[in-house]
């Protein structure tokens, strides 16, 4: 059994950035997340005993300064914020900002906005929050269900595969022919990465192990990704969740990660299948066992 790590996995820059805000403002004054900075319950435990609170609704915070997560939030909610008069610290990814800025912007010309995401995800309901009309899809049916538009303005929440992305998008563009249809990619570079070399490592493995928190959208995109190329895929939070039953003696195991799993639970479940290659062959020369994580060729 050998390992073969992602050419890209674990931490995006917007992630790893959230949470070096909140731990900075959380050791300089008591400080309120509204909602889950992000989606991974270690890394939340963490801020938690670092002193950072967690608050859903913005009657319950007590904290005079409120941080917003990396998923962003609508300008009417800032807006709430400020009127209650808490301090507010933005941790919004430049990326999702980016989204913001280009659903805005379509909306300006004239357009009816659609945003390609998860109904009801914290990012998409940033995204949708200023606007009195605004559609979210992420299947042709609810394309179908659309109202015809003269204009329509997509934007994409940003952790979705770029490849479903045009997929609808060219799905919008026959199903009203008599429309324009104007689409801007705002699918961050980091998932498109991580999508990317994932289905390169699934192409090449014959069991990938996903790591990741169970609400993490582009985890379970991930995920997805892993199973259209490799018929053994399992998605793990924690080393403990690994099964040596998955596994067999002969062979290539595949590792990658959602962009809020810590590089601390990464290094952990590799540790972990290092140990369960070492189980298969404990008799074999160092030369023969499972390479080292440092000598892991890039999928």
């Amino acid at each position: 059994m050998k390992l073969l790590r992602a050419e890209h996995l674990g931490f995006c820059f917007g992630v790893r950035d959230a949470l070096n805000l909140a731990k900075d403002e959380a050791a300089r004054a008591p400080v309120t997340v509204l909602g889950d900075l992000v989606h991974n319950d270690i890394v939340l435990a963490d801020l938690r005993e670092r002193g950072v609170k967690f608050e859903r609704e913005l009657a319950q915070v007590t904290t005079s300064t409120v941080l917003i997560t990396a998923h962003g939030t609508s300008e009417r909610r800032l807006a709430e914020v400020k009127a209650r008069g808490h301090l507010v610290i933005e941790a919004t990814c430049p990326l999702v900002r980016h989204a913001h800025e280009s659903l805005a912007g379509l909306v300006l010309r004239g357009c009816h906005p659609v945003v390609i995401g998860q109904r009801g995800h914290v990012e998409v309901q940033g995204l949708t929050g200023d606007f009195e009309a605004c559609d979210v899809v992420l299947t042709e049916a609810e394309i179908d269900a659309l109202s015809p538009q003269p204009r329509f303005g997509v934007v994409s929440q940003t952790t979705q595969p770029i490849a479903r992305v045009r997929s609808l998008v060219d799905y919008l563009r026959r199903r009203f022919p008599e429309s324009e249809v104007l689409f801007r990619d705002t699918v961050c570079q980091p998932t498109k990465q991580r999508q990317s070399a994932a289905e390169t490592l699934a192409r090449r493995c014959d069991v990938v192990v996903v790591i990741g928190g169970n609400h993490s959208n582009n985890t379970r995109e991930l995920v997805a990704t892993c199973e259209r190329f490799c018929l053994r895929v399992h998605h793990v939070q924690l080393a403990v969740d690994l099964r040596r039953e998955w596994f067999g003696p002969d062979d290539l195991v595949g590792v990658t990660a959602g962009t809020s799993t810590p590089d601390s639970v990464i290094s952990a479940v590799e540790t972990a299948l290092q140990q369960i290659a070492q189980d298969f062959s404990p008799f074999l020369a160092p030369s023969h066992r499972s390479l080292p994580l440092a000598e892991l060729v890039g999928a």
